[in-house]
């Protein structure tokens, strides 16, 4: 399997060597130690998959990872099960009921009442009721099952689930997609890739459907219509034109690791990660974005006037062409890492990172620098 170093353990210098890894943290490395504290007890992640999140008395001040916006209402998810609700774009929030303390790592609306969120532990979890409330539709143990069913017949995969067996419910899921309310694919360590047409109420393994062999971790999904892309590890890009059913790799122009991945208002693609590599697929081919320090990207967004991009320092860009550079924005706080973002209705911009929650105004993301 592929090396999967931490990313983000929790808080301080912890969380500082996870964003400097560069990965998702809080899994057990099949390879040498990387010198960052990672789960290394399967009875430890089963604990936390059944144990509700703690209410803590500043939520929005924690590590956060993922948000979303949908209308009026705003998500955010991070460490410790942690699920935050705002009806104000981030003004206020308050703390929702989730059934695990699992670190969480992605969240996305299809409706203003339905969303889905993913973590560590093989997590899946749904809402109907807006973020208030949230049950578990899927995890770790569930996933082995499922590779294990999957594998019949199917050596490659066969191995997969003895791997998955042997460490145990510890693997997190990374990105997400759901194309209306019934079909969603989900994604994360060791090339695991999972489907549903049924709204979550089943999962397929897509592993054998994803032209990636040697197990290289996803970090990214990209969508446009039904066109569907992954990406990852070492370069790792692959494409489905059947709304995520099946994947053919596509040759990257570059072999370092992708963190984020977006489709662009102009109908192109975004690729972006290590050293500040940021890419553009125009249909035809890729062609390299300038303008970025060699940090490795690892977050982007829509928003008023282009695509914001985030580097690991808490660098923010608006992203350039082909032919103009990216432009720094000047920001009037110091920066520090940033794993999402999300724009409000009056042109603000949500960042989620090692501060929690925090917000950069639309005059800020005006005035930036050459």
């Amino acid at each position: 399997m592929g090396r999967l170093t931490s990313r983000w353990l929790g808080a301080g210098a912890a969380v500082a060597a996870c964003l400097a890894s560069g990965v998702a943290c809080g899994v057990a490395s099949s390879a040498a130690s990387t010198g960052v504290s990672t789960v290394n007890s399967a009875a430890r992640v089963a604990d936390v998959l059944d144990r509700p999140a703690a209410q803590d008395r500043q939520p929005a001040s924690r590590v956060m990872l993922g948000l979303d916006r949908h209308g009026k209402r705003t998500l955010a998810v991070g460490e410790r099960g942690l699920v935050l609700v705002s009806d104000d774009d981030g003004k206020a929030w308050r703390q929702a009921r989730v059934p695990v303390s699992v670190t969480l790592t992605a969240v996305r609306f299809v409706t203003p009442d339905l969303a889905w969120a993913i973590g560590h532990g093989g997590v899946v979890l749904h809402t109907e009721d807006g973020g208030a409330t949230w049950r578990r539709q899927l995890d770790g143990r569930g996933i082995i099952r499922l590779l294990e069913s999957a594998a019949r017949g199917n050596e490659a995969l066969a191995a997969t689930a003895r791997q998955f067996a042997a460490d145990g419910p510890d693997k997190p899921l990374l990105d997400l997609h759901f194309y209306d309310a019934k079909r969603g694919i989900v994604a994360g360590a060791y090339g695991l890739v999972l489907r549903t047409e049924d709204g979550g109420a089943t999962w397929q393994v897509l592993n054998g459907a994803t032209d990636n062999p040697d197990g290289l971790h996803v970090y990214a999904i990209a969508v446009r219509g039904e066109e569907t892309w992954l990406a990852g590890e070492q370069g790792y890009i692959a494409r489905s034109l059947d709304g995520g059913r099946a994947f053919t790799r596509v040759q990257a122009p570059y072999r370092g690791t992708w963190f984020t991945a977006r489709a662009l208002p102009d109908g192109g693609l975004l690729f972006a990660g290590l050293r500040g590599n940021a890419w553009r697929w125009n249909g035809q081919g890729f062609e390299q974005l300038a303008g970025y320090a060699p940090v490795s990207l690892a977050a982007s967004a829509t928003a008023p006037g282009g695509v914001l991009l985030a580097d690991q320092a808490g660098h923010l860009y608006r992203a350039g062409t082909g032919q103009q550079p990216a432009r720094m924005v000047r920001l009037t706080t110091p920066p520090s890492p940033i794993a999402a973002m999300v724009a409000t209705a009056g042109g603000d911009v949500l960042v989620a990172g090692v501060r929690g929650v925090s917000r950069i105004s639309a005059t800020v993301l005006e005035g930036g620098a050459p």
